[in-house]
């Protein structure tokens, strides 16, 4: 690129040097006396004509001056940066060139100035000819001088403390040399510049001795050349163009056409002084350069430019009406001072104005090459993007300005940006920059519905699944309501089961997609703790759809027997033919995932082997013990059946096979059972309702049924179901009130049936029986000829008498004379009997009373006659002594056993007249217990004969006094 191409720009301020007016001070820079300057250590020194060496401050201000050489004027002068060392040349041709080495901080005692810590004569084979270029290593172990006729000359030693130096010349040449530089490193090189060629020379290490290596034919002019401490290259300019060269040839240049007076380096550019004409050179006039300046050029303009050949912009170019003399560095800036003893100090503007002065211009693309190669920090940076990308937007480059607004997106306000393009022309540009937030992680719950806003709007699934599966951060409420507003349920189901939202995912599927079947089975695949909220929030909706499923997780769950469903890899065989596509779709069948929704028509090939991998699916599971989880209360279930009676039922049936159910989780069960029977008993007709009935009465026969009585009761007659009723009355022994449920609902034949299974048990239903059957007509018909039975069963057992019977038939008009002429004729017929047997039996009775009183009065008032001639014991015959009893009955009386003190009694007699003394004594005992009187009472069927019995126990006999 051209010189000439590149932009110019006002980088520096320029301000002229006024030395303070203190006399020597005030013209040390026009005074004809100056003849070298160099600058380091804070301070700038003078080496002038006579051979003194000034010192000045920041101030500009003489601080110390002291006389260097007695012969000759000082040509070179180096002071070593960081150190109190300064190197002097002076040049007499008529002498050697004496060099010296003065130690600033140490003093002679005797004049008062620096102590010079070494001097030599600097040899050139006893040719007299000037310095043309000088260069020395910081340590100033080695030094170089280079001469107009051709030579260079090295000195090696220590200088420092005057341990004495060697001095050997290194190259020869025709050409004068015009520059020399040291290049430290394993080797040290040393650059060298003639008027002809670019050489480079290995003086130290590996390589020495070795000749020079051209690096280029052509060369360059006295103080063309210098050397970049940041690369380690050299510069030379020449008249084409500016050049740089490394150790191994040359490198980049940057043309430039026009001679070349002075060049340097100042930071990150190359200083260069161009004067504006090139005189013809002449042998007179070349020689003068290299002996010093020239007095008729005094007042010849030239151009003195800043470069920075990395960026290729002109820092600053201005036209000097004098030429430069010198050009050197300090206190961070660059000084120039020109032959007419004017000094001109360039310092560089701070960073900010000079973007400023590039924002001004719009060079944007510049500004950030220009901050980058600064090393601001990316706040700084971000700012000049985010200019440029203002600058690109007004220009109608929307695609550009993005670019820069992505690049700056880490200090930038993200509403700035996506005010800018919320025109839906611009929505692409606005999706980029919404991704690059969302990358960032700086994306705001807005920032993403507005970006998933823009996805729905364009309709781009792809998109739209490629960043929520991205990984990347954002708001997850706002996605997945962003993705079911927008209908990408799918999208929503995997956000949310990416992120173990597993309600959320069970709610999309189910409030969105509709896939009941999808969403059952995503519980049945978690955890018992986190499956049972969801399976009861959502069960009636799954009953619904997926009846049998729903219902056996229910079951599976409330019997502890709930085992998380797995995934197992299915197997697919692969066809011969299949190529390489087909084998890596097929791996994506060996992925486990914790859900995965299976193909709604599995092909042929396929089919096969889903149904294998189902099966060792199942094996799987059943091979598992089910995790530990609380069983909850069945009836808490109960309530997710509503509407589905068929699989309510088989649930409770699958609850009552357990084991060790608690005693009130049962009775819940058996209540609801039953229950249910009863009512899709009542949904069926014919031999289906006969069948769910019979069922409801197996659940509630037999002992010790966990159903409370009044349940039963209550569900039996809200149902109609009287068998329900019967099988609990007749469990609690209430048959009266079973009979009593059917006369009460007119139900007639039932009423026969209850009678004839019961009444034997319980006579009482006669009566009530009676009294039914002659209720009504239309009932005395149905009974038929079963009213004679009950009578008769009446009459048999005495349980009601005649008049009440006659009563209970005259109670109402049903019942005829012709209907109990044969109970009341053969009523009156018994009763005539019994009348009958009665008197015969108390004639009998007077008969036999009346013969004992008079037997009594006879043995108490007539002598009695004793005929016996046998002993009644022994059977022989009666002798004396002999005992005769008022019985009639004699007997010896050795025969007797008589016992002293005890009336002696008959023998034959004694039992007789025992149990007659027993029994009376049981009478008089039995005279002072009621209560047992009042419970024969009770119990008696005959009450009027049981009264009568206990009088003639003396029970109602009236105590007598003693």
């Amino acid at each position: 690129m051209a010189l000439t191409s590149w932009k110019i720009f006002n980088f520096f301020d320029v301000s002229e040097v006024k030395p303070p007016d203190d006399g020597e001070s005030s013209s040390i820079f026009d005074s004809n006396d100056l003849h070298c300057i160099c600058s380091g250590s804070d301070n700038i020194f003078v080496g002038s004509n006579d051979g003194h060496v000034r010192i000045l401050s920041q101030a500009f201000k003489i601080v110390r001056t002291f006389k260097a050489h007695d012969n000759g004027p000082i040509t070179q002068i180096k002071q070593v940066e960081g150190t109190a060392l300064l190197v002097t040349i002076s040049e007499d041709l008529s002498n050697e060139p004496v060099l010296k080495v003065w130690a600033l901080d140490k003093t002679e005692k005797r004049t008062g100035a620096p102590k010079c810590l070494s001097s030599l004569d600097i040899h050139n084979g006893r040719k007299q000819f000037p310095i043309s270029a000088f260069a020395t290593l910081e340590n100033l172990s080695q030094l170089a001088v280079g001469f107009a006729n051709g030579a260079v000359t090295v000195i090696r030693g220590d200088l420092i403390h005057d341990r004495g130096a060697k001095q050997r010349t290194v190259f020869e040449s025709e050409e004068p040399i015009t520059g020399v530089e040291f290049r430290e490193g394993p080797n040290t090189t040393l650059y060298l510049a003639t008027t002809g060629r670019i050489l480079t020379l290995t003086i130290t290490g590996k390589g020495q001795g070795q000749p020079a290596k051209v690096l280029e034919d052509t060369g360059c002019g006295v103080g063309c050349m210098t050397f970049d401490d940041a690369n380690g290259d050299i510069v030379v300019v020449r008249d084409d163009a500016i050049h740089y060269y490394g150790v191994n040839g040359r490198g980049p240049s940057f043309a430039y056409e026009g001679p070349k007076q002075l060049v340097s380096i100042f930071g990150d550019y190359v200083a260069l002084v161009t004067p504006p004409k090139a005189s013809p050179p002449t042998k007179m006039s070349t020689l003068r350069r290299f002996v010093g300046s020239q007095r008729d050029d005094l007042y010849n303009t030239s151009t003195f430019a800043l470069l920075d050949t990395d960026l290729k912009y002109i820092a600053h170019t201005e036209t000097l009406i004098s030429q430069v003399k010198a050009l050197f560095i300090e206190w961070d800036d660059l000084f120039l001072l020109t032959l007419d003893g004017k000094l001109f100090r360039y310092h560089e503007k701070t960073l900010q104005q000079k973007l400023e002065i590039l924002y001004q211009r719009d060079l944007y693309v510049l500004a950030i090459n220009f901050a980058q190669k600064a090393g601001v920090d990316t706040a700084q940076r971000n700012v000049i993007l985010r200019k440029y990308g203002d600058y690109l937007h007004k220009k109608g480059d929307y695609d550009t300005a993005m670019q820069q607004y992505l690049k700056a997106i880490d200090n930038t306000e993200p509403s700035q940006v996506i005010r800018k393009f919320l025109d839906s022309q611009r929505i692409n540009n606005l999706i980029e920059y919404l991704e690059e937030l969302h990358d960032h992680d700086k994306a705001t719950v807005d920032h993403t519905t507005l970006l998933l806003n823009c996805y729905a709007k364009l309709k781009d699934t792809e998109k739209l699944e490629t960043f929520i599966k991205s990984g990347t951060n954002f708001d997850l409420e706002t996605a997945i309501s962003m993705c079911r507003q927008g209908s990408y349920y799918d999208q929503a189901v995997f956000l949310a089961k990416k992120n173990s939202e597993h309600e959320l995912v069970i709610d999309i599927l189910i409030e969105d997609s509709k896939k009941y079947e999808d969403a059952l089975d995503y519980i049945w695949r978690l955890a018992p703790e986190m499956a049972y909220p969801n399976m009861m929030k959502y069960a009636r909706i799954l009953l619904e759809h997926c009846e049998e499923d729903a219902t056996q997780i229910f079951i599976d769950y409330y019997t502890g027997q709930y085992r998380p469903r797995e995934d197992v890899p299915i197997p697919t065989v692969q066809e011969p033919q299949a190529g390489g596509a087909y084998n890596v779709a097929n791996l994506t069948s060996f992925i486990p995932l914790p859900y995965r929704q299976a193909s709604v028509n599995p092909s042929p090939g396929t089919a096969g082997n889903q149904q294998l991998a189902g099966a060792d699916a199942a094996d799987a599971e059943a091979g598992q013990a089910p995790p530990e989880y609380d069983i909850p209360k069945p009836r808490t279930a109960f309530s997710s059946f509503v509407d589905h009676p068929e699989n309510f039922i088989t649930f409770l049936e699958a609850c009552l096979k357990q084991e060790n159910l608690d005693k009130s989780d049962m009775t819940d069960l058996y209540t609801a059972l039953f229950e249910m029977y009863l009512e899709t008993a009542n949904t069926k007709k014919g031999e289906e309702k006969e069948t769910w009935e019979a069922k409801a009465k197996k659940l509630i026969d037999g002992k010790d049924i966990p159903i409370d009585a009044s349940n039963v009761l209550l569900l039996s007659h809200l149902s109609n179901f009287r068998d329900g009723t019967t099988l609990v009355r007749e469990q609690q022994g209430l048959r009266f009130d079973i009979f009593r449920s059917y006369t009460s609902a007119n139900d007639t034949a039932g009423a026969i049936k209850a009678l004839r299974k019961y009444g034997p048990e319980e006579p009482q239903l006669y009566p009530a029986a009676l009294a039914y059957f002659t209720s009504d007509p239309k009932i005395l018909e149905e009974a038929g000829h079963e009213l004679d039975l009950v009578l008769k069963k009446i009459d048999q057992d005495g349980l009601m008498a005649p008049l009440q019977v006659i009563q209970t038939l005259s109670t109402n008009a049903v019942a005829t004379m012709g209907m109990v002429k044969k109970y009341l004729s053969d009523t009156i017929e018994r009763e005539r009997k019994e009348i009958s047997n009665n008197r015969r039996l108390i004639e009998s009775y007077r008969t036999e009373t009346e013969s004992k009183r008079k037997e009594m009065d006879d043995l108490g008032n007539k002598p009695a006659v004793f005929q016996a001639t046998r002993c009644a014991a022994c059977g022989r015959s009666l002798d004396l002594p002999t005992v005769h009893f008022l019985c009639k009955h004699s007997f010896h009386q050795s025969c007797l056993n008589e016992t002293d003190g005890v009336e002696a009694e008959c023998p034959k007699c004694a039992a007789a007249n025992n149990n007659i003394r027993s029994f009376r004594k049981a009478q008089e005992d039995s005279a002072d217990r009621h209560d047992m009187f009042q419970d024969a009472l009770q119990r008696s069927r005959d009450k009027f004969g049981t009264i009568s019995e206990f009088f003639g126990r003396g029970v109602m006999t009236a105590p007598t006094a003693e």
